[in-house]
């Protein structure tokens, strides 16, 4: 195959794996190119020490970023092998070939986005999420859902809810989340990452308008005021948990939660995250305990439903992930 060819399709596939989301949209990955492999590799200046301390959420990303890529890889007529290191380094290795049938998950990265906004209160039927759901299970990592009005939905709320009280009176919390918001247009386009004012529905004010405005309401009353409207206009929560609880793991679970947030995007669902519960371990213990999950770790808590499109976050341009 000629070599330049090959590099276009690297770069490509590059293009699309960078559409995984992230904390914070902070993008915390680096791929490197060689000859039958592109390497995904964790970007340590990305690290979010308040919410991600131990970077759980950082290697779940990078799971979802290499699923992307394999992706898009299939629809490049390439098959994938993809190895793990223990440090989190993830090997995806490549072979063009025309057997490869194109996974029909790849046309729905485009369309994948977080959608922030209130839903329109449908239920999901039964026979939808079932089916999505089941395909989705691995004997490592399994995935609960709870329409709304169930106990464990209300309970999965309460637990938001505490975890808004926490991460709203911590301080370092919230200087972080400031620190990646992007608080008009201008601020948006200039980084191309972090958490956009548009993604929030917000208006293109003076950044310093807005962010007086964000700063306002950052406290616990405010956000639980927000998270439960929010969680009331939707259909389910779904909870994605795993049997281990490190790096490999993490990656693998990433891996699954991009499947399922192309499935639920193919069927016109909209997803969100609540991960407040899964962040702080006092709430992740008590998850493990007292849901009916056989104490697996919870990894991603997601309120999912119906909703009109919202604006789409800034991806970095392909030369800043690239490792030199």
């Amino acid at each position: 195959m000629n070599k330049n060819a090959q590099n276009s399709d690297y770069l490509q596939m590059v293009s699309y794996a960078i559409k995984a989301p992230s904390g914070h949209n902070a993008q915390p990955w680096l791929f490197e190119l060689h000859n039958d492999k592109i390497i995904i590799l964790p970007n340590f200046a990305k690290t979010l020490p308040a919410v991600d301390p131990n970077n759980r959420e950082l290697f779940i990303s990078l799971g979802c970023a290499a699923e992307n890529l394999c992706l898009a890889a299939s629809a490049l007529q390439y098959s994938t092998t993809v190895n793990v290191d223990s440090i989190g380094s993830i090997s995806v290795h490549l072979q063009k070939s025309d057997d490869v049938t194109p996974d029909t998950l790849f046309d729905q990265i485009e369309n994948r986005q977080t959608n922030k906004s209130v839903y329109n209160g449908k239920k999901i039927s039964d026979e939808t999420l079932s089916k999505i759901v089941q395909q989705m299970q691995t004997d490592k990592n399994n995935i609960y859902s709870w329409a709304k009005n169930t106990a464990e939905f209300e309970q999965l709320t309460d637990f938001v809810l505490q975890g808004n009280l926490l991460q709203m009176n911590d301080k370092a919390f919230k200087e972080e989340l400031l620190s990646w918001i992007r608080f008009n247009k201008k601020h948006s386009e200039n980084t191309k990452d972090g958490i956009s004012y548009a993604v929030m529905g917000a208006p293109d004010l003076p950044k310093s308008i807005t962010k007086t405005i964000v700063k306002f309401a950052l406290n616990p009353k405010s956000q639980n005021k927000t998270d439960l409207k929010k969680i009331n206009s939707s259909s389910h929560l779904l909870l994605l948990t795993s049997r281990e609880n490190d790096i490999v793991s993490w990656i693998a679970t990433g891996r699954i939660l991009q499947r399922l947030l192309l499935t639920l995007t193919q069927n016109d669902i909209a997803t969100a995250y609540l991960n407040q519960p899964c962040e702080l371990e006092e709430l992740n213990t008590k998850m493990q305990t007292q849901l009916p999950i056989d104490r697996q770790k919870p990894q991603i808590l997601l309120r999912i439903g119906y909703a009109k499109p919202m604006p789409y976050s800034k991806r970095k341009a392909i030369p800043e992930v690239i490792k030199k």
